[in-house]
């Protein structure tokens, strides 16, 4: 197989696994009736659609089959993700458990852990949330002032945490905190992460709401809330090294450039439809080739991720790449919208998403680390700093 081929995602397995899921996705849309939506992976839930996709084989794929997954390869996942983006599916409710909480536990949790949680993971049953940022500690997570302190049987936690996408539907949060006195020769020392019921008491989720008053965003507070030590996900004090390895899945895949890609795809499609002129042709042209550079790019990550290898700088470049590209093309999308409807094209569709676009697009380069931060992440990881 050639190197093109490799990142075309075309083998024995890989194609076929793309035409599955694309069969699941255009029957289950004529079925239940879902409109493709633009951010999807944050703002689109839908608790059935999980279970049926489930159900279906395609949460869970690099599970291991004894809890319940598929145990395929982060390459079979990335086929699926592209195509779940591509189609605008509804998949916020199980997205947060099955990109980072299910990689974690395989690489640090507790055989119970894994046992309690990973096989409602791979049935879409189990909503979790990430418990990392705080009003003090956004990109820069050493700052993070939440604290664990020792005592009899387990540790009290105290702190609060920002911007926790879903954790007003979340089962369990995976909460970041301190659990030694900061050090700062080494800031990043002392953090450990715990796995916390949502129902736990002293628990408080408060919701942030966006311009549009959707509610994807929470504010968390801990008060004096009790966990015992199984609670501990991983080692006490890795917490960042564990955090930073989560980041890869996070920052890397295709939701990083095709956020906003059921949108583009709609303009595309009404466009094709007619003779369209030589300015607006290179417009398209140059999206696309732009979507195609940053695809290739972000499997390459993928494939390093596939073989257990380190990909966080990489993952960092895609993250800084990919959402900048998708704030831009929202724009693009905008001015390609208005070609469109000059050629007499349905736009309702297309009206609903751009709505959708432009109120989500100043977080693109936000969430999952600010691209401003990312930039000295890499910079430092090439010896430029």
């Amino acid at each position: 197989m050639s190197t093109f081929d490799a990142l075309c995602a075309n083998d024995d397995q890989l194609t076929p696994m793309r035409a599955d899921i694309r069969r699941f996705l255009i029957e289950d849309r004529e079925r239940f009736g879902w409109l493709p939506a633009v951010d999807g992976w944050l703002g689109a839930w839908d608790p059935q659609f999980s279970v049926r996709l489930a159900a279906a084989g395609f949460v869970g794929l690099t599970i291991p089959q004894h809890y319940g997954g598929r145990g395929l390869s982060h390459l079979h996942r990335y086929v699926v993700t592209e195509e779940l983006l591509i189609a605008g599916a509804p998949v916020a409710a199980h997205w947060f458990a099955d990109r980072q909480v299910a990689p974690a536990l395989l690489a640090y949790g507790s055989e119970e852990q894994r046992r309690r949680l990973l096989p409602e993971i791979a049935a879409g049953h189990c909503y979790l949330a990430i418990g990392m940022s705080e009003d003090v500690a956004g990109s820069d997570l050493a700052a993070a002032q939440c604290r664990a302190t020792a005592v009899d049987g387990g540790w009290q936690i105290n702190g609060t945490k920002s911007w926790t996408s879903g954790a007003h539907h979340a089962h369990e949060l995976v909460v970041l905190a301190r659990t030694s006195v900061p050090d700062a020769e080494a800031r990043h020392a002392g953090f450990s992460q715990f796995l916390i019921p949502r129902q736990t008491p002293g628990i408080t989720v408060r919701p942030i709401l966006q311009m549009s008053g959707e509610h994807h965003f929470n504010e968390v507070a801990f008060e004096d809330v009790y966990v015992p030590d199984n609670a501990i996900l991983g080692q006490v004090g890795q917490g960042w090294h564990q955090v930073t390895a989560e980041l890869s899945f996070e920052r890397s895949g295709p939701e990083r450039f095709l956020s906003a890609a059921p949108l583009i795809l709609a303009i595309i499609r009404a466009i094709s439809r007619h003779a369209a002129d030589a300015g607006t042709t290179a417009e398209v042209g140059h999206l696309l080739a732009k979507v195609i550079s940053l695809r290739q790019l972000s499997f390459a990550v993928a494939t390093t991720l596939a073989r257990g290898a380190d990909a966080a700088l990489r993952a960092a470049l895609v993250k800084d790449l990919g959402t900048r590209f998708e704030q831009q093309s929202v724009e693009l999308a905008a001015a390609l919208a208005e070609t469109v409807e000059s050629m007499g094209e349905p736009t309702d569709d297309i009206a609903r998403m751009l709505t959708i676009a432009r109120l989500h697009a100043p977080m693109f380069t936000l969430r999952g680390g600010t691209n401003e931060v990312l930039r000295g992440v890499f910079a430092r990881g090439m010896g430029l700093r």
